[in-house]
């Protein structure tokens, strides 16, 4: 028997896992949930890659095993917290949105509520076990830098007083807490969200981003150091084809833990 998912999102993300979902036979796409004016783009994809999906505009209240979000943080307001408080199970891709005061605990409430759970994926970095495990242990000083070429940048703060297209060389464009980073810049850093909610948190996270354009690949930077030792990790990811803001690995990290629901034995 398949798991049966509503997929919020059809955008680059969204998009991409139901390419790779397509052929697995445990898994089945049985609503995508999208606004109403991107029906008619929305069903193309569909017909194409989930045929057996309704195209809706909110989570179906039965039928629904799983629900997975790729629709950025507006779309947990709206469509994860009621699925959640309905006792429906759901993946969130989007954790930067967790960077608002009081939402991690607004969203922990609702899975109370409905006596079910909530995963935030990896996304683009990895790491993540080693540095929760390290906070259980010990853990007392945690900085993320995160360096893309600077067209990644666009439509962000980052434009503000420089011109993007005209850096000579990396370029410091934020300095600051996880959580200022995650609000100022939503689309691009998921990730410093992610390590601070493994971590020592929001605001004891120190984070520093960079616009460089001598890189192609979006440059995670993970360095922790703590009673139980101490480590570094560097990913150097290809950006998503479809939006280089996201790195495809966030992609792989959804489908994977979709594919750990249904899985005999799963790591």
């Amino acid at each position: 028997m398949s798991v049966r998912i509503a997929l919020i999102g059809c955008g680059a993300i969204g998009t991409a896992a139901l390419e790779l979902l397509r052929e697995d036979a445990g898994i089945s796409v049985a609503a995508i949930v999208v606004p109403a004016d991107a029906f008619a783009a929305t069903k193309d994809v569909a017909a194409r890659l989930a045929p057996g999906a309704q195209v809706v505009s909110a989570v179906p209240a039965q039928g629904i095993d799983l629900v997975v979000e790729a629709a950025g943080h507006a779309a947990i307001e709206a469509h994860v917290l009621p699925a959640l408080q309905r006792g429906t199970p759901c993946v969130v891709a989007s954790v930067g949105a967790l960077s608002a005061q009081g939402f991690a605990e607004k969203l922990e409430a609702a899975a109370v509520a409905g006596k079910t759970q909530v995963q935030l994926i990896a996304g683009a970095i990895g790491a993540i076990d080693a540095l929760a495990a390290a906070r259980i242990g010990g853990l007392e000083t945690v900085r993320y830098t995160g360096r893309k070429p600077p067209h990644a940048w666009k439509g962000t703060p980052a434009e503000q007083g420089r011109d993007l297209g005209a850096l000579a060389g990396p370029t410091v464009i934020f300095e600051g807490s996880a959580r200022e980073a995650a609000t100022l810049y939503p689309k691009n850093a998921n990730v410093a969200a992610t390590v601070s909610l493994a971590g020592l948190g929001l605001d004891r996270t120190s984070v520093r981003l960079i616009a460089d354009p001598a890189v192609t690949e979006n440059v995670h930077t993970v360095e922790a150091e703590g009673a139980f030792g101490n480590f570094e990790l560097t990913m150097r990811n290809k950006p998503l084809a479809a939006n280089p803001k996201t790195s495809a690995l966030t992609v792989y990290s959804a489908v994977r833990a979709l594919r750990n629901r249904v899985a005999p034995l799963s790591i």
